[in-house]
């Protein structure tokens, strides 16, 4: 239960209180950062009253940029949306989430074929962390395409990619495959 206190004419939410906010995780490994991740972030904000988004170190995946450098990225695309913070973890995701009391782990949906490794990956995490809901939203329907293997794909061979991330996110991934 919420405690508030009146103290000095001002009005103060007990540090209880701050504990109980909802808050939600946006695990992945944003290699590199979409508009479509842009577009669940600035919805999951609006439900929750604080989101991390959580890049994972992912050493299991082949990936384009560290993990400083996908964080950085996420960073310079969302700035300026509120409640948002932007974190690298590395190990079990749900014991991530439980360390910073995380009441939901969000996760996209883009297309029917992304459903049922998300469903084997929810119901693991759920007799993992039972206390921890698994979200899932969709994307606009502008981007429910989009994978960031697609786009260092297309980055590769040359494309425009400016309806797909951030201007600076496509000179970002230009340079790197130049040097890879």
């Amino acid at each position: 239960m919420q405690q508030a206190v009146w103290r000095d004419r001002a009005f103060f939410l007990s540090s209880e209180a701050v504990t109980m906010q909802k808050l939600a995780i946006y695990p992945g490994t944003f290699d590199p950062v979409t508009y479509g991740h842009i577009d669940l972030i600035k919805r999951a904000v609006q439900l929750f009253d604080r989101v991390i988004v959580s890049v994972a170190n992912a050493p299991q995946k082949e990936v384009l940029f560290s993990s400083a450098e996908r964080a950085e990225m996420l960073k310079a695309a969302t700035k300026g949306i509120p409640r948002l913070s932007i974190e690298c973890f590395d190990g079990l995701l749900v014991n991530y989430a439980k360390r910073k009391k995380a009441k939901a782990m969000l996760r996209g949906l883009r297309m029917i074929s992304d459903f049922e490794y998300e469903f084997q990956m929810a119901l693991t995490n759920r007799r993992l962390k039972p206390e921890i809901e698994t979200i899932y939203m969709m994307p606009n329907e502008a981007y429910c395409y989009l994978s960031s293997k697609l786009i260092k794909e297309a980055a590769s061979l040359g494309a425009n990619l400016k309806d797909f991330v951030p201007r600076f996110v496509e000179r970002q991934l230009k340079l790197k495959l130049r040097k890879a």
